[in-house]
């Protein structure tokens, strides 16, 4: 077993699996509450036009949720608070997850959140991750949300900056992590980290010194330099246990 202190959890495909979200039942929904069911087929594309302009759903909801308001919705206030609460109705936690997490937290291990998420709608903790995590009662498990925009406490909303304009992509992120987790008396060969994408959980964590493990429970993004390759989160509790 992978002997560790800590354990970094991407969010998007990752915790969250969008499996049960379809696009045309939130956008359905969010037009006839509106009383205006004829803009569906149009609200529709303009959303696929976004998937077309940034590669994945992902990508628009990590990078670019702005645009899910001023371009699909057409600026609607009202729409863009259906679409925050309709989204979150159609979400899934990812199968195992929270059994993972009594297992590792009941083991002493720190958990955290780290995600890509580049901008939100509204003030910190009312963001689409916050809300997810608070909703399905994940807070008990992930004090902390490290996000390029900040780290946020999860418990009371405050924000540090430290972590402000940083990249898990360029592999910035991680090096804040690394000097936090020092203070701490943790060495990155005593953490995982744990993503389902190669460019931005996987690789750039790896050439850090995490040990890295690689969901692919939603979807498989190709070979990485990831140490180990799980399909179920049920699969951590004979991966890790706490290092002593």
């Amino acid at each position: 077993m992978l002997e560790v202190k800590y354990c970094g959890f991407d969010f998007g495909q990752c915790i969250q699996n969008p499996g049960g979200l379809r696009n045309p039942l939130v956008f359905g929904d969010i037009c006839k509450e509106l009383g205006k069911p004829e803009l569906i087929p149009e609200t529709v594309r303009r959303y696929r036009v976004l998937k077309e302009k940034y590669g994945t759903y992902g990508r628009i909801k990590e990078g670019h949720r702005d645009e899910i308001s001023t371009f699909v919705l057409d600026g609607d206030a009202r729409a863009t608070a259906l679409f925050a609460e309709k989204e979150q109705e159609y979400l899934d936690m990812a199968e195992g997850l929270v059994d993972a997490l009594e297992y590792l937290d009941a083991q002493g291990i720190v958990l955290q959140v780290i995600t890509e998420m580049k901008k939100t709608l509204g003030p910190v903790g009312t963001d689409f991750i916050s809300t997810f995590l608070k909703r399905r009662g994940l807070v008990k498990y992930f004090e902390e949300l490290i996000t390029p925009q900040g780290k946020i406490n999860l418990e009371d909303d405050s924000m540090d900056l430290k972590y402000k304009g940083k990249s898990k992509k360029d592999g910035s992120i991680y090096v804040v992590l690394i000097r936090e987790l020092k203070e701490r008396g943790i060495e990155p060969g005593e953490a995982v980290i744990i993503g389902d994408k190669p460019e931005t959980d996987i690789n750039p964590a790896h050439d850090l010194g995490f040990n890295t493990i690689q969901y692919t429970g939603y979807i498989d993004l190709g070979e990485s330099k990831a140490d180990f390759v799980i399909h179920s989160f049920t699969e951590l509790t004979n991966l890790l246990k706490k290092r002593g």
